[in-house]
């Protein structure tokens, strides 16, 4: 998305002193990752991550404890004896940051580094998505016992594309050099960090993105945290920016993919008894790839959703229109009333189900598989989702309109644990 106007209006990322591990303190860089906080999937995920090595990040993202209190003094506790035993230490000077991650099919690079905040009323950086107080407390909390940004969010812009300027012509050199760190993590994406030191080229990429603006692609409620967190200052400082990933999406597109909903405590049989009379139901064929065309297939056409939990698909699709009109708000544009989950959420879990939104009733899951397979094991109901367009999330964020939350999932996702931000650097 590119603006107009002062560069004083546009995106502002300033250089930082980066955490990063010490590559011979650990058993490797690999070992030590995680993916976001929000996508590891628990317990089994967590469990397999903290086995991985005694010193991965996920024992800072999410640090195990009976209270949250004492989870987050946990954390902290730890990021500072790793840093008294030198396992993270921090990098010389303030730099900014080249980040790429590819596998056999995608290639993403972008710059990381602290974003100036803004709300979202100066249009400068557009959430797309609502967010849960609740989780929005619990990381603020982890972020003052820390003093750290743990993991960068991951935003898009959208250059001028053709010939690489600006900040693109930067990443182009840079990645010619030798880079801080490289490891493979084993999802098979490939992972490179570089440091931009020269003066003339941060000048570059200063201009350049202070052009632009930016879409939340991924982590809402870490950037509803920085900016709670900032308003509590009472002084210019450290806390007026927020560790972020950017990404030139003309360059490099991201992949869309939706989130699934775990609903606990609800049997798919009394799931399907329940719609009767308000969308057509039919079983389809698995296995889960098969089922999952049939969902594209169906969503193509209007709402779509594919139940499973009970060992077999259910497609869920074709809602009554008169069940539409009576809870699907009115104020909002079509292209938001027709979203899958403004009807998951307003038709089906407040109206059919009658399900709170809330952690102990509903569990949000990137991997469709592990949705699947945790509503098999729980007896519970796996809501399968197909993806949202990226245009359409582009359309509605400028209007400055929000999805519900967790209605996209943007990747590749950056990997947690390859550098973060100490505030008491900055």
């Amino acid at each position: 998305m590119n603006t107009s106007g002062p560069v004083d209006q546009g995106l502002r990322l300033i250089p930082f002193r980066g955490l990063r591990y010490v590559p011979e303190r650990v058993g490797s860089l690999a070992a030590v990752t995680s993916p976001p906080y929000d996508v590891v999937v628990r317990p089994d995920g967590l469990h397999h991550l903290e086995s991985a090595d005694p010193h991965n990040i996920v024992r800072l993202i999410l640090p195990q404890a009976d209270t949250a209190r004492d989870r987050h003094r946990q954390a902290a506790d730890t990021l500072d004896r790793w840093l008294a035993e030198g396992v993270i230490a921090p990098d010389p000077d303030p730099v900014l940051y080249v980040y790429e991650q590819r596998n056999d099919e995608i290639l993403q690079r972008g710059l990381i580094g602290a974003l100036a905040l803004s709300p979202a009323a100066e249009g400068i950086v557009l959430p797309h998505e609502d967010v849960m107080d609740d989780v929005v407390a619990d990381r603020a909390e982890l972020m003052r016992t820390t003093g750290a940004h743990l993991e960068p969010l991951l935003l898009t812009y959208r250059g001028d594309g053709g010939t690489p300027t600006g900040a693109g012509a930067v990443i182009d050199r840079t990645v010619l050099r030798e880079p801080l760190l490289a490891t493979t993590t084993e999802d098979g994406f490939r992972h490179r960090l570089w440091a931009v030191t020269d003066p003339s080229a941060r000048h570059e990429i200063e201009t350049d993105l202070a052009r632009n603006q930016a879409l939340i692609a991924d982590g809402h409620h870490r950037w509803a945290t920085y900016l709670r967190l900032q308003r509590e200052q009472t002084a210019p400082g450290p806390w007026d920016y927020g560790l972020v990933l950017l990404v030139d999406t003309t360059r490099h597109p991201l992949q869309v993919r939706a989130i699934h909903r775990l609903l606990r405590g609800l049997p798919v049989s009394r799931a399907l008894k329940a719609l009767t009379g308000h969308f057509r139901v039919q079983r389809v064929e698995g296995p889960l790839p098969r089922a999952l065309d049939a969902l594209a297939e169906a969503a193509a056409a209007g709402n779509a959703f594919l139940l499973a939990g009970d060992g077999a698909f259910h497609l869920v699709d074709r809602p009554d229109p008169a069940l539409l009109a009576r809870t699907v708000r009115a104020d909002r544009p079509d292209a938001w009333r027709t979203l899958d989950a403004t009807v998951l959420h307003s038709a089906l879990l407040d109206e059919v189900w009658r399900i709170p939104d809330a952690p102990e009733h509903i569990g949000y899951i990137h991997d469709t598989a592990a949705a699947v397979e945790q509503a098999e094991r729980l007896d519970a109901t796996a809501v399968l989702m197909h993806p949202v367009r990226e245009e359409v999330v582009r359309d509605l964020a400028r209007q400055g309109v929000t999805m519900p939350r967790k209605s996209t999932s943007f990747g590749p996702k950056p990997a947690t644990g390859l550098v973060m931000r100490s505030l008491a650097l900055d």
